[in-house]
């Protein structure tokens, strides 16, 4: 498996600040949050864009997503939604990116209620993403954290573009086994999102392996399974203030990961 670590709950890093965590810390790839307080976002023009794709060309690092907010299951039209997301995946292609992240963001409508809007919604993007070599992932998250919920939609989707990130710390908030939500999402998985918490009532962002998230069970099920995809570390210092600085626990995480890869190897 390969290894990525996320910005998206870190405060606004500059690039060569990004790419030189990655380096020093050995991984591979980055999950970059697309927002217009980034260094990243669509309103980059075309000379930015080729700086970037220049700039982890030169690092050896990989964008492996673009995590972007649109929320595939929100009320309202479908029109702006979809713009957003095809906006993000021509970023994505211009940028080498393999992968755009939604959001589910059904808000007070229950899950199964919201789940045809989705399901139309990615429909209608699926054919470009396919055309562009991007794919849409919907993560574990909100109104649909477990697998169970996300694989309603995808599998009426049904599309080689669109798949899942599977957050391991939403499903098991949910009450949903690490078995079940593998078991749930299955060919649709792309990546897992990894993270380490207190509890279910505390989820300060702690270090890889000092809290309770079962994140051993997780590879263990990956690595049975066969499943050799990106495991990438998201750390919500931005939220959360008096978490510690996530430079110093890059290392320690990494070397967590390997260590656990090991036993379930």
């Amino acid at each position: 498996m390969r290894l990525a670590f996320s910005t998206l709950g870190l405060p606004a890093l500059p690039l060569p600040d990004v790419l030189r965590l990655a380096g020093e810390n050995g991984y591979q790839g980055v999950e970059l949050r697309c927002h217009p307080e980034e260094p990243v976002h669509p309103g980059l023009n075309l000379g930015e864009r080729a700086d970037v794709v220049e700039a982890f060309a030169k690092a050896g690092v990989e964008i492996l997503t673009l995590a972007g907010y649109a929320k595939v299951c929100a009320p309202g039209d479908d029109g702006p939604v979809l713009d957003e997301i095809r906006t993000l995946l021509d970023l994505a292609r211009d940028l080498g990116a393999a992968n755009i992240r939604v959001f589910p963001g059904a808000g007070d409508s229950p899950a199964v209620e919201a789940d045809p809007t989705a399901v139309r919604r990615l429909k209608a993007v699926a054919p470009y993403a396919a055309d562009l070599g991007v794919r849409v992932l919907l993560e574990t998250h909100d109104s649909h954290r477990t697998g169970a919920d996300a694989a309603r939609v995808l599998d009426a989707v049904g599309h080689r573009s669109v798949g899942a990130i599977w957050d391991v710390m939403h499903p098991w908030m949910g009450g949903e086994e690490p078995a079940d939500t593998l078991a749930a999402l299955g060919g649709h998985l792309a990546y897992v999102q990894v993270k380490d918490i207190s509890s279910r009532e505390d989820t300060t962002p702690l270090g890889l392996g000092a809290g309770a998230l079962p994140l051993g069970e997780v590879l263990a099920l990956l690595s049975e399974s066969g499943w050799d995809g990106w495991l990438c570390w998201e750390y919500e210092k931005r939220w959360y203030p008096q978490a510690a600085e996530l430079s110093r626990l890059l290392g320690p995480g990494r070397e967590h990961l390997l260590q656990l890869l090991s036993y379930a190897s």
